[in-house]
């Protein structure tokens, strides 16, 4: 008996192994994907990083750290804007405003066009999703490993949340037309919140990138 015991023990730390593996691995996939799709973009954003580096420019005179944001193409519009805008710094600081903000907004909207993505106005500080601001966190810090253990986290809270929600329904689908329709509105949450993590990780992002 004690063997037996044994043995099932063995086989469920195995088990358990198996899926902190799989997960690990899913998790490396969703956030490739996550960080690739122009669904995740927080770049018209004043906190997102084309803007910091906007600022960064302009505070030391030097284009080159935003023309990593747009495309070789492109730079004939962000280079003679930048070199106006830098040269009104020191004038009439409210129409300095104006063409800063000018300027940020030419940036982002032409940033956004190389993501194949609308430019829909800038977005205040604060506005960007919290998962962003997770990876960006870890790239500033340079530790991937908390990253992953949060993300993890959330991701297992919220499947785990909308399929007892869905299973806990299930039994009552067939009492009323009310519990059923409940029911299938539980069902179509969960299935469609994994259905899409699926489809992100088989096919990927849609960045279309800086091509000319």
């Amino acid at each position: 008996m004690k063997n037996t015991e044994k043995n099932v023990e063995q086989k469920n730390r195995g088990i358990e192994n198996n899926i902190k593996v799989a997960g690990t691995f899913f998790l490396l996939l969703m956030l490739t994907a996550f960080t690739s799709t122009p669904a995740s973009a927080h770049c018209d954003s004043y906190d997102g990083p084309v803007i910091k580096d906007a600022v960064k420019a302009l505070e030391t005179n030097n284009v080159n750290l935003v023309l990593k944001w747009v495309t070789t193409g492109q730079e004939k519009e962000i280079i003679p804007l930048f070199k106006k805008t830098y040269q009104l710094k020191s004038g009439d600081k409210e129409v300095y405003t104006i063409v800063e903000k000018h300027f940020f907004e030419t940036l982002v909207r032409l940033h956004r066009e190389t993501e194949g993505a609308p430019y829909t106005g800038l977005k205040p500080a604060g506005t960007t999703k919290q998962i962003i601001q997770m990876t960006d966190n870890a790239l500033k810090e340079e530790n991937v490993e908390d990253f992953l253990v949060r993300f993890n986290s959330h991701i297992d809270k919220v499947v785990r949340e909308k399929y007892q929600k869905v299973a806990e329904l299930n039994n009552a689908k067939d009492n009323s037309t009310e519990q059923g329709r409940e029911f299938v509105e539980a069902y179509v949450d969960y299935t469609h919140t994994v259905e899409a993590l699926h489809d992100i990780i088989e096919h990927g992002g849609g960045h279309a990138g800086h091509k000319e």
